[in-house]
């Protein structure tokens, strides 16, 4: 794909519902030159800035209608981002119509909407964008011509690129932001589909039809064994206490093997209240422990099998403390540790070992998100977490001999192991 710079921008359509910087990238525009449309709510915020805008419906020559509902679903508006280069000039020049060259649009916050418990259907229908998809959609198809922004996070990287280079974006720069722009809009319909799929229906929680996005994380070396390849996928909004959340300290980068080892040993800590600690080696606990301190309870967990601990996984449900770091170094190798926070000096501490991967998970709360999944060949399972707790007085005893309040304790403790891992 070229790798020439196109077309000068010389006109752009910004109308953002979330406007986290978008002042600053509009007003870089302005000052490049670069004619700006823009509606409604982004409009004004824009003319506050002192931003020269000329509203789309003053370009258009037709008001907004229906409260607001048709705003930009205007031929002098799609016909400026579908219309092709060297194509379809002189049509374009019969009615008017004035090329965009630069669209950005993100779309009303409907997963936000209807996350609110009072949220009824006809609310969450009026936060249905049509406009804004139909915009972004036009924009990536045309793509040769024009680029299409929906993330902010992408406005600094994209004003460095067009200052460096006279204000044009090269062809591979505008289909990667197609692309990123049909993910976008395919993950906004899912959203809608998934939500209106248990509306007014007896299936309150699984509809007729499951639509799921994950982003890509990272690429991995290999997969579960050397010659698969692999790529860890995270959902877009992942529980704080996850390993898709977690922030990398330190370390090698990440194997198949090891997210998934992590995971499982992360989902066992989290279901103990007292500190605990899970070593986790080749998908198989090796040593679970729960103490009055992290220290001891790794110290107990380790103690269970040495042996299988080499090169494990360990998580703890505490922040990992100076004591318990050096204890870990000093006794064993280690793939990976996880823990909720670093206090302070450990980082220092595992510095000393570089390659030993270190992963801070924020909290250990408990709490699942969405659904648990289980593929299958050509399918996939779906169910809700399993949330149940069992407690002494859910045992029924049917043996002749009642088990001691000791080995009911062991019972409960060995459940949560089996159950998570």
């Amino acid at each position: 794909m070229s790798s020439e710079p196109g077309r000068r921008i010389q006109r752009a359509l910004i109308s953002v519902s979330n406007k986290d910087g978008v002042e600053e990238f509009a007003a870089a525009l302005h000052k490049a030159g670069v004619t700006i449309l823009s509606t409604g709510g982004t409009a004004a915020q824009l003319s506050a800035a002192g931003i020269a805008v000329t509203d789309v419906s003053e370009y258009t020559q037709f008001p907004e209608v229906m409260g607001g509902r048709v705003k930009t679903l205007h031929p002098k508006v799609h016909g400026g981002i579908l219309g092709r280069a060297n194509v379809d000039e002189q049509v374009m020049q019969e009615h008017g119509i004035e090329a965009i060259d630069l669209v950005v649009v993100n779309l009303y916050p409907f997963a936000q909407t209807v996350a609110k418990p009072d949220c009824t259907l006809a609310q969450a229908i009026e936060n249905i964008d049509i406009g804004g998809p139909a915009m972004i959609r036009a924009a990536a198809k045309n793509h040769a011509r024009v680029s299409v922004v929906v993330d902010p996070a992408d406005y600094d990287r994209l004003l460095s690129i067009l200052k460096d280079n006279d204000w044009r974006l090269d062809a591979a720069t505008r289909f990667s932001l197609a692309r990123k722009a049909f993910s976008h809009t395919a993950e906004y319909d899912g959203m809608i589909a998934n939500y209106l799929g248990v509306q007014q229906t007896d299936e309150t929680t699984y509809p007729p039809a499951l639509h799921f996005t994950f982003h890509k994380k990272q690429a991995l070396r290999y997969g579960e064994n050397p010659h698969q390849s692999a790529s860890f996928y995270a959902e877009p909004h992942p529980l704080p206490s996850s390993i898709a959340a977690a922030r990398f300290i330190q370390g090698k980068e990440l194997s198949f093997n090891n997210i998934a080892d992590t995971d499982a040993a992360l989902n066992c800590v989290k279901q103990f209240s007292e500190p605990a600690c899970v070593i986790v080696k080749h998908a198989n606990p090796c040593g679970v422990a729960a103490a009055d301190s992290i220290a001891d309870a790794y110290q107990k967990a380790y103690t269970t099998d040495p042996t299988s601990a080499f090169g494990g996984i360990i998580a703890f449900n505490r922040p990992l403390d100076a004591a318990t770091a050096e204890q870990i170094l000093a006794q064993q190798f280690v793939e990976v540790i996880i823990a909720p926070g670093m206090q302070s000096g450990v980082e220092k501490i595992l510095q000393t070992k570089p390659n030993t991967r270190v992963l801070d998970c924020a909290d250990t709360d408990p709490a699942n998100s969405g659904f648990d999944l289980r593929r299958v060949s050509s399918g996939i399972l779906v169910q809700d977490h399993d949330d149940a707790i069992v407690q002494q007085q859910d045992l029924k005893f049917v043996s002749q001999r009642k088990p001691s309040a000791e080995e009911v304790r062991d019972l409960l403790f060995a459940w949560k192991i089996v159950k998570f891992v």
